[in-house]
């Protein structure tokens, strides 16, 4: 078969259809030579098979997408391109409903061959604001669901499985899409094994959180902090978790996605990471039974705060169960073990149905919502074959699932090849290849299928374990020839030791898998307790209550949900009708060339595997038998009639007849042609190739022709139009030029008006402003020389030798040009002698003062009194700066003001120093002062003027030391002190008075966090054991003694035997730090009573 020389100029070739001759070793030779020169993709037919690089290469450039734009799959270098653009065009062009299959191993780059697809479609597809706006969403989707995580790091956790359909106009441009995800790794969420991590949002968030939205879900920067992270080094080389998490907030930006829905979605995402540093403890009842407890509130807390739930309400889901039995309702403590495991189901299920919340809210945002006929072309990115050392329920439905698109593979490509030609009747060798229906039976069978034992033994009633699951298996499975087990083997008298006890084996078709059922029935039940659904549908969170409307007591059922297994199986039957509803041509298979995911390398073992499995070879040897190309008679006429006169434009006859026609006047060799019953074959893709440039020659010509034809036709019609409108524009054309010449004309005329009017006004103006001028001049002059005559008519002084001078010296007389008021800027000492002494006294005549008064300043006074003002300010302020008194907080002195207007803000001052004084103080304290100060507060405020011991022990700095037993160091309280671990407040010996004798017995004082234990010196062993919520009260008296009493609750079972008189050395710190205790836990003060009796 001779091939198009695009396939032949690459490395190797390009199409292992042509490849001579043909063999395992050849085909893996060949694929490595390609791998070695970074030849990634490779053809068999129409389908293409893509090894991993490990690295980013320049073949996805914007002018690579231009040169696969429709063009011929088989006229290019192979490339995951060629693909998309066939199968775009064949949806836009041919009105079929597409779907591409990308299957493989896990790490075989299923995930970033989607992403190609989907962006060589957006690439390619129509331009506008509504169909970028789609585009753009439709992209977006993948960094919001993927985390924004490459695939190809070793440390990165399995992607769930996706299926997009994306829907088309009959234009092709896009108008939205559907996405369905299949078995998310829930487990990951609660452990994962090492050298792996979580799911990548815990670590964008904790890393590209700003400090604020941290504090405000309550979470901190490092992910060792919390349990479900693990304690190992999270970073991953060449991953910035900070900046996917900004991408990941810009795509919910562009999907749609409002920032109270980001806000609420963050909030959960911390409810699950903070459900991981919840620790469960044991604890004994006040009936003895041990029971699960909360060994620190604080998680619990703030998981409570972030979702508005009462801690009370969440402790009690955590650590107890209610059942319910025959219309009544029992509620039942929970080990530790039990609550654990309760804590991580709700983790779980918290984040599953987060993630299915999340994929629905981007379906709502591209849905289509117009009702016109729609295409589609659906995209299959799911996880790949799985076989790893410890395989578990996880990788069995992995599996299965890869088992059914490798049926579909068989049905569509190899079985319905060798069908579709017996059914035309076509001769050709057949291909013999294998048929894994037999391994999906064994898996999915109704009856006696695996999934099927499963369920069987989840719902039967009784002890259900993982072993009676097994040894069912072992006794319906015997017989299977793909089914393995310890139990088969001995009954055929094998030893194989790699196979344990509690193992099964499944010979996939991809290989042989060892699966440990430890676990199947517990993943498979996926059980999640009512009271913790109740507890989240009680809570104030709009979003979290949401997701569990089962928790609703409205809606409550006790039905069994169903197990994870069937629902697995069901949505994989609905997959399955999806894809078999579409054309399947577009097959593709992904190859992992090594384990360690490292680039340029190429392991001949691990590659051969996957071609085996793949069933490489035999696709090549059906294709290399069969027909390359096959279409209707009547869609291949219609598109091909136009090579033929015989055809053209229309053919009459039947549709066989007409290709038969066709064919035959292009010389068409008839070697490469087989007419079936309902389609026509060709042989090898270089007379497709053939036909293809005739009918585009063809095409153009036709093309030339109608263009041709029709500028005729629109030169005709525009000569018509034209000299139609010719005399109407002449005349309308005459009569605008005159009505122009009129305006031009009306407008110079203004102009000339304008320019004489504006000369007369400037004119005019001059002369009024010299009229102004000459009377401000002569109304100047005249108020001086006025002023001038009234003050020498007033001054009846002379001169010293007998002539007669006006009051004013001369250097005080009005300058040339200087107004009246600038007298009064000359100094008082320039006046004459013999003036300035009544001047400076004020004892000038009245009617002297008042003429003189308009030389000076009127704002004179106010700006002295201003200024004296601020000179006493800054006075004071220096004074006080040198006179502060000492940074003691108990010398509360201060100077006195020196002026009675600032008494008020002396003593503002003085309260703002002692305030700051007191800061500085407190700042200086250390974590134990401040501790012991505060131990201090609580025992004034309980004891001060009250009890005469108190201020002999409440005074004395560092005498409280609050365990004076020694529990740690003594071997003797070794268990009192494991029981009272992380909650001990206080011990010490005290003495229990008889109520009958008055005699006093020793007994050990323990006071922790929830109880108060008495316990026996000697035997060391608790003797009464007094929750702090049954205390009612605690009585003393006000003298110099150590007696108290202990109150207790009559409802309380310690109660019914009466109140405790005990007497203590440490009397004032043990009631202070019972008082603190009860306070912190039960947020309730101790009524303490102070009595002469």
């Amino acid at each position: 078969m001779e091939a198009n020389p695009s396939l032949l100029d690459t490395v190797g070739v390009g199409d292992l259809v042509l490849l001579d001759p043909l063999s395992e070793e050849s085909l893996l030779q060949n694929l490595k030579e390609r791998f070695r020169h970074q030849e990634i993709y490779t053809y068999i037919g129409n389908v293409v098979i893509s090894v991993n690089p490990y690295q980013p290469l320049p073949i996805y450039s914007p002018q690579t997408v231009e040169d696969y734009r429709n063009s011929n799959f088989f006229a290019v270098k192979p490339h995951i391109y060629a693909i998309a653009d066939d199968a775009y065009r064949s949806l836009r062009d041919r009105d079929k409903d597409q779907c591409i299959l990308i299957t493989g191993e896990s790490g075989a780059g299923k995930t970033e061959a989607s992403k190609q697809v989907m962006s060589y479609v957006a690439a390619v597809c129509g331009k506008g604001e509504e169909v970028n706006q789609v585009k753009e969403q439709l992209l977006q989707s993948n960094p919001v669901l993927e985390g924004e995580c490459p695939p190809a790091l070793k440390r990165a956790p399995s992607s769930p499985g996706k299926y997009m359909d994306v829907e088309f106009d009959f234009k092709g441009q896009p108008l939205g899409g559907v996405i369905s995800n299949y078995l998310l790794e829930k487990s990951r969420v609660v452990r994962h094994v090492k050298e792996e991590r979580n799911f990548h949002i815990f670590y964008q968030l904790l890393a590209g959180g700003s400090d604020q939205l941290l504090r405000g879900l309550k979470l901190e920067r490092d992910c060792r902090r919390y349990g479900y992270l693990g304690r190992e080094d999270p970073s991953l080389p060449g991953v910035d978790d900070a900046a996917n998490f900004r991408a990941v907030q810009d795509a919910m930006m562009v999907i749609g996605f409002s920032p109270a829905e980001v806000q609420a979605l963050l909030e959960v995402a911390a409810v699950v990471l903070k459900l991981g540093n919840v620790e469960l403890g044991s604890q004994f009842e006040a009936s003895g039974m041990e029971s699960c407890s909360i060994q620190d509130t604080r998680a619990v807390r703030e998981i409570c705060e972030l979702i508005g739930l009462p801690e009370s309400v969440l402790e009690k889901a955590l650590c107890s169960r209610t059942v319910e039995a025959k219309r009544e309702k029992v509620v039942t403590g929970l080990s530790v073990a039990q609550g654990c495991y309760g804590r991580d189901a709700l983790a779980k299920n918290i984040y599953n149905r987060l993630f299915n919340w999340l994929v629905n809210r981007i379906n709502a945002s591209i849905k289509v919502d117009t009702s016109e006929r729609r295409k589609v072309m659906g995209v299959l990115d799911i996880y790949g074959f799985e076989i790893f050392q410890d395989n578990s329920f996880e990788q069995f439905v992995i599996n299965y699932c890869n088992e059914k698109l490798q049926q579909i593979f068989i049905l569509m490509t190899l079985k319905e090849e060798q069908e579709e030609y017996v059914r035309e009747g076509i001769q050709w060798t057949p291909v013999d290849f294998f048929d894994n229906s037999i391994i999906c039976s064994l898996i999915e069978d109704s009856k006696a299928g695996i999934l099927a034992m499963l369920d069987e033994e989840c719902l039967r009633p009784g002890v259900v374990t993982e072993e009676t699951f097994l040894a069912k298996l072992n006794q319906v499975c015997a017989s299977h020839k793909h089914y393995e087990s310890r139990a088969t083997q001995n009954a055929r008298h094998v030893m194989d030791t790699s196979l344990a006890s509690s193992c099964f084996r499944v010979h996939h078709y991809a290989g042989k898998v060892t699966y440990n059922v430890t676990g199947f029935v517990e993943k498979n039940n996926d059980l999640l307790f009512r009271d913790l659904s109740q507890a989240m549908w009680k809570a104030r969170h709009e979003l979290l209550r949401s997701l569990f409307p089962e928790g609703d007591p409205q809606k409550a059922s006790l039905r069994r949900p169903p197990t994870a297994g069937s629902q697995f199986k069901a949505s994989i039957a609905t997959l399955m009708k999806n894809l078999y509803s579409k054309n399947p041509n577009y097959i593709r298979w992904c190859i992992k060339p090594n384990d360690n995911k490292e680039p340029g390398v190429f392991t001949d073992g691990l590659v051969q595997m996957q071609v085996r499995y793949l069933g490489l070879l035999e696709n090549v040897r059906v294709r290399r038998a069969g027909y390359a190309y096959r279409q209707g008679y009547e869609p291949c006429l219609e598109r091909y009639k136009m090579l033929c006169k015989q055809t053209w434009p229309k053919w009459k006859g039947d549709a066989r007849d007409g290709v038969q026609a066709l064919l035959t006047d292009l010389h068409i060799p008839p070697a490469e042609l087989a007419y079936g019953r309902s389609k026509i074959f060709i042989r090898t893709p270089r007379t497709l190739f053939d036909l293809e440039d005739r009918r585009r020659l063809r095409m153009a010509d036709l093309a030339s022709l109608i263009q041709a034809t029709y500028r005729g036709w629109r030169c005709r019609t525009h000569y018509q139009q034209m000299r139609k409108s010719q005399i109407v524009i002449s005349a309308w054309f005459r009569g605008q030029a005159h009505r122009k010449r009129f305006e031009q004309m009306k407008r110079s005329a203004l102009l000339i008006q304008a320019w004489v009017r504006g000369w007369k006004s400037r004119r005019l103006l001059r002369e009024l402003k010299h009229q102004k001028r000459c009377s401000q001049a002569a109304a100047t002059i005249a108020a001086y020389w006025k002023g001038y005559k009234v003050t020498a008519a007033q001054a009846p002084a002379r001169r010293p030798g007998g002539t007669s001078e006006p009051w004013l010296p001369v250097s005080l007389w009005p300058r040339r040009g200087e107004k009246r008021v600038g007298l009064a800027r000359r100094e008082a000492g320039s006046l004459h002698p013999r003036l300035t002494p009544g001047l400076l006294t004020g004892r000038l005549p009245l009617q002297t003062r008042k003429e003189y008064k308009k030389y000076f300043r009127s704002g004179a006074s106010a700006t002295l009194a201003n200024f004296i003002y601020r000179r006493l300010l800054q006075k004071f302020f220096l004074g006080l700066r040198s006179n502060l008194p000492p940074l003691v907080v108990t010398d509360r002195s201060w100077p006195a003001a020196p002026y009675k207007f600032l008494a008020n803000t002396n003593e503002e001052l003085k309260k703002i120093f002692y305030a700051w004084k007191c800061k500085k103080y407190r700042d200086r304290l250390t974590p134990q002062r401040k501790a012991l100060l505060q131990d201090k507060l609580c025992a004034s405020e309980l004891f001060k003027d009250k009890k005469t011991l108190y201020p002999g022990v409440g005074g004395q700095p560092g005498s409280f030391q609050g365990e004076y037993l020694g529990l740690q160091k003594n071997p003797k309280y070794r268990a009192l002190h494991t029981a009272a671990e992380g909650k001990l407040v206080l011990a010490d010996t005290v003495q229990k008075v008889n109520r009958a004798n008055g005699k006093t017995v020793p007994r050990l004082f323990l006071l922790t966090k929830n109880h108060i234990i008495l316990a026996d010196p000697k035997a060391a062993q608790p003797k009464t054991v007094v929750s702090l919520s049954d205390i009612r009260s605690v009585s003393v008296t006000r003298f110099s003694d150590g007696f108290f009493v202990l109150h207790l609750n009559e409802t309380s079972t310690v109660g019914t035997k009466g109140d405790f008189l005990l007497v203590s050395d440490h009397l004032i710190e043990l009631v202070t730090k019972l008082h603190q205790t009860l306070l912190e836990t039960t947020t309730k003060t101790l009524n303490l009573q102070v009595a002469d009796e």
